[in-house]
């Protein structure tokens, strides 16, 4: 095992899917596989021992689904890169794995070389998502930009992808983690957003927002 291998954790609850990524790890040459979990609840535990570099993550499992162990896992190991590996591709659960801190949602048709890419990747830092689930956010941004920016064309395009995530009641932490960005860099620009919107505090902002026709 080279030093420089990615340390991967598989976690899933069906044995035949495990079985092939872990003959795809082992015969790769920068991966290495640290462990399996097949439940959520194990994946946490797995995860605080093993300190993997990567996870990859079902969603639907018993015990603890995959959201609730991404949640918990980011919480506790922000460093370990979760990729979600799954059958599931509706708006939410997509949408619920990046806010608990996902790194990359990928479907489990994806290409062999698709996967790999993805695992190097979200190892690196980077956010990855399969032609098909980054095509759908996009969509989803895209609808709801034009209101910002029609109701507060002071603000840049971050800002109000950040006041748009203050509205779902997220931490700066958690905006920090959504947008993979330092918890300094989401306090300037909030703080930049109290000031263009001429408010004093996150709650009055959140109104302003609101008044807008921007919701949860």
């Amino acid at each position: 095992m080279m030093e420089s291998s990615i340390q991967l954790l598989i976690v899933d609850d069906s044995e035949p899917f495990r079985v092939g990524l872990r003959a795809l790890i082992k015969a790769t040459a920068d991966m290495a596989l640290a462990g399996e979990a097949e439940n959520g609840r194990d994946a946490i535990a797995f995860a605080e021992r093993l300190q993997p570099d990567v996870i990859l993550m079902d969603l639907h499992m018993p015990d603890v689904n995959g959201i609730e162990a991404t949640r918990q896992i980011v919480q506790t190991s922000p460093h370990i890169a979760i990729l979600v590996l799954t059958m599931v591709d509706d708006d939410d659960s997509l949408f619920a794995a990046m806010q608990a801190g996902a790194r990359g949602y990928l479907l489990k048709g994806a290409a062999k070389s698709e996967v790999l890419r993805a695992i190097r990747d979200v190892a690196a830092g980077a956010a990855i998502f399969s032609p098909a689930i980054a095509s759908r956010m996009m969509s989803y941004f895209s609808q709801i930009r034009p209101s910002l920016a029609t109701a507060f064309p002071e603000l840049t395009e971050r800002e109000q992808e950040i006041l748009q995530l203050m509205a779902r009641h997220l931490t700066n932490a958690e905006i920090a983690r959504e947008l993979h960005l330092s918890p300094k860099t989401v306090r300037n620009y909030t703080s930049n957003i109290f000031a263009k919107l001429q408010v004093a505090d996150r709650a009055e902002a959140i109104i302003r927002a609101r008044d807008a026709g921007l919701h949860e």
